[in-house]
């Protein structure tokens, strides 16, 4: 739960400072205003963007496996339930379209769907597959044939046609606009934009992955995870240490434009779990090894509603910044959309505390 809040919580203020998709900021009122929104945004997104995306992920898989565990304990299949639990998740994310183009919901309950067959596998094929969709194997296919054939163009499925259809209804339209766009172009685009930028592909490999480590029970305080927590500290550090310079150096250094934007992909994703393990880890360390624990033990709440608060922050955020609310795209920039997530994520957060209670 506190994982999950952290994550939640940093979805949230991407997803403010991002204007909920619509990226149609004001110009900066002054020069040091410009330089003061650059440094929020490339703040921001290093610290959060990816990261919390993948966290959460991770979380949805291990809530799988823990979900068909206990109930195997009971002698009950699980596997029929969640179907059905997917089911509803989608009906929940057509929900979240209606306000918000840049649903996850819809994609989660597709790829929930997908890595079910893998709750009973065995050990040795849940790993296989999890290192097969780490790899990134779209990314992998289009890094051969570029380099085979020079004049591979990217994997391009059509989605920033649609997303730029979607803008009008923002900056002009009324609710239902934002609305019948969302169903119309957000809902394929979200797939479509998944799979031209490899998060399809992660969300599988971070669901699997959130099975793994639901098996091993590493969450949990007993034999030596505390160690082994301690020793994927360090080799996140030391991965990320490597994978952030590749990440900016290499891709450029590549002639070939579907090698390049491939390889761009691959390292992002690489270097975004790497960060993502340093936190994962230092709040289990932080949690079971010293008295922050009381202080983290608060962010439970926050994590405990979390499809909740995901839900409404598409709502509150819609209004905030499309034409059908108050319309403040016109005015707010970096640094005032990220503290208009700040407040949200505050305001959500006392109202969970209050229904909890």
């Amino acid at each position: 739960d506190i994982l999950r809040g952290i994550a939640i919580g940093g979805i949230v203020l991407i997803h403010f400072i991002e204007q909920l998709n619509f990226y149609m900021f004001p110009e900066p009122s002054s020069e040091l205003m410009a330089k003061v929104n650059a440094c929020v945004w490339d703040t921001t997104f290093f610290l959060l963007a990816g990261k919390m995306y993948a966290i959460f992920s991770m979380l949805f898989g291990l809530s799988l496996f823990i979900q068909h565990d206990n109930q195997a304990q009971q002698g009950a299949d699980f596997r029929p339930r969640f179907v059905w639990r997917m089911v509803l998740l989608m009906l929940f994310g057509l929900f979240d379209l209606l306000f918000y183009n840049g649903d996850i919901l819809t994609v989660y309950a597709v790829c929930g769907v997908l890595v079910l067959p893998f709750v009973r596998a065995s050990n040795k094929v849940l790993v296989a597959a999890t290192v097969l969709f780490a790899l990134q194997p779209i990314e992998i296919a289009y890094i051969v044939m570029g380099l085979f054939d020079a004049s591979t163009t990217s994997l391009n499925l059509g989605s920033s046609e649609l997303f730029k259809a979607i803008l009008p209804a923002q900056a002009e339209g009324s609710w239902f606009d934002v609305a019948v766009k969302g169903l119309e172009n957000g809902f394929p685009v979200n797939y479509l934009w998944a799979i031209e930028h490899g998060r399809m592909t992660q969300t599988v490999f971070l669901f699997l992955l959130g099975i793994f480590i639901g098996r091993k029970r590493l969450f949990y305080d007993e034999d030596n995870n505390i160690t082994i927590w301690k020793r994927i500290l360090v080799v996140s550090l030391c991965a990320f240490a490597v994978l952030f310079p590749l990440y900016k150096i290499v891709p450029d250094m590549v002639e070939i434009a579907s090698v390049r934007k491939s390889l761009s992909v691959m390292l992002n994703m690489w270097k975004n779990l790497a960060m993502m393990l340093i936190y994962v880890s230092g709040v289990v360390l932080l949690y079971y090894r010293t008295s922050v624990r009381n202080i983290l033990a608060k962010i439970a709440p926050y994590g405990k509603m979390s499809l909740t608060n995901y839900l409404t922050q598409s709502i509150i955020g819609g209004f905030v910044f499309y034409n059908w609310g108050l319309g403040m795209y016109r005015y707010s920039g970096h640094a005032s959309s990220l503290l208009l997530g700040v407040l949200c994520v505050a305001l959500q957060y006392i109202f969970c505390c209050w229904w909890l209670s």
